[in-house]
């Protein structure tokens, strides 16, 4: 028999868009001769539905309304519970899960503890790598401790701006530099500050997205990312640069600006491409990552030396996605990409209950 392959998207999130637009790549690319495809839903509100539907529904957002009258039709076929014991379970659904949600809910490790607890194999890092990553004021402490070189920055709460923040950083950082909330991606509720006087909004919009916030010094560099797979053996895909359409690739240059550009291959020396992949692992590892990851640089323009930026444990698989488009690069197809990130999971899930 086919297994079942759950494939997770929305969520509460911020990222809840983009998680549609991944989750259809994701959906399209799956092998069906090898596996059965269970679509479920997570709305903004935290609902879970399961949709039985057109793939092309679940980007623009019209699949929930066909999930909830669906379940008001045939609640004994579409009604299912996550941790509940009685009637349909959400383990009488699927026999492996793939979470393709981004951001806070979905990456952070809160769904991977659900399937924990449902003893379900998934794809991706468990609870503890998408917790360190999710978190940059954590994964930055990790980064310290592995030895690995970052921009220098401050971290403290939200509280804070009402108690002198701003003479904090301004003391700490040189400008410009950027504020950001701390569990959030797709450069969401980021603003780059050059003048003290743009701070304080600044910091007002990045506390709207989370209580514990980061103030970075601003590097002129270059923007370099790599694609990582595996469990105990690392495999790389190509290095790719982003050429931003704005001052910084925030969100409106990343799903908005056609002036932004993706280099891949990045134009680096054998000697760069090397540094790069070898702090790509070290970052990794220490994170406790495993399955598939992108790790993303800055680059120095007039040094070219080399800093960690962040480590996305759920990388987005958009059109315009890097992580996809790097493991590509080095012949893959989507589907193989799919597959792999499925026997990884497998893989890691027979590794830690084998021992």
């Amino acid at each position: 028999m086919k297994k079942r392959i759950g494939v997770f998207f929305g969520g509460k999130s911020g990222e809840h868009e983009v998680s549609r637009v991944s989750a259809t790549t994701v959906i399209n690319s799956i092998d069906k001769d090898k596996y059965d495809v269970v679509t479920i839903g997570i709305t903004k509100e935290g609902e879970w539905l399961l949709y039985e539907g057109p793939i092309e529904m679940i980007a623009p957002g019209d699949w929930e309304e066909k999930a909830r009258k669906d379940l008001e039709r045939d609640p004994a076929h579409f009604g299912f519970s996550v941790l509940g014991s009685t009637g349909q379970k959400l383990t009488d659904l699927i026999d492996f899960a793939l979470p393709i949600m981004h951001g806070p809910n979905g990456e952070d490790g809160t769904i991977q503890g659900v399937f924990e607890l449902l003893n379900i194999p998934y794809g991706g890092s468990g609870v503890a790598g998408c917790a360190v990553t999710m978190d940059k004021i954590i994964a930055k402490e990790v980064f310290a401790e592995a030895g690995l070189k970052q921009s220098p920055y401050l971290a403290f709460n939200s509280v804070d701006i009402e108690n002198g923040v701003e003479e904090r950083i301004n003391k700490t950082l040189e400008y410009p530099l950027f504020i950001k909330p701390a569990n959030m991606g797709s450069s969401v509720g980021i603003t780059k500050v050059s003048r003290k006087e743009d701070l304080m909004p600044a910091l007002k919009l990045a506390a709207r997205y989370d209580s514990r916030l980061v103030a970075e010094h601003g590097i002129d560099a270059r923007e370099i990312e790599i694609a990582v797979m595996g469990n105990e053996e690392l495999s790389f895909g190509a290095i790719g640069e982003i050429v931003p359409g704005a001052e910084f690739y925030d969100y409106d240059a990343k799903y908005n600006n056609d002036d932004s550009k993706l280099l891949i291959p990045a134009p680096l020396t054998e000697e760069q491409r090397n540094t790069v992949r070898e702090m790509a692992g070290k970052a990794y590892r220490a994170a406790a990552c495993c399955g598939f990851s992108r790790v993303d640089f800055l680059m120095d323009k007039q040094s070219s030396e080399v800093y960690i930026n962040e480590i996305n444990a759920i990388p987005g698989f958009t059109s315009i996605s890097m992580f996809p488009m790097l493991m590509m690069e080095t012949g893959l197809t989507l589907p193989e990409i799919v597959d792999k990130i499925i026997e990884l999971g497998y893989e890691r899930y027979s590794l830690k209950n084998n021992r």
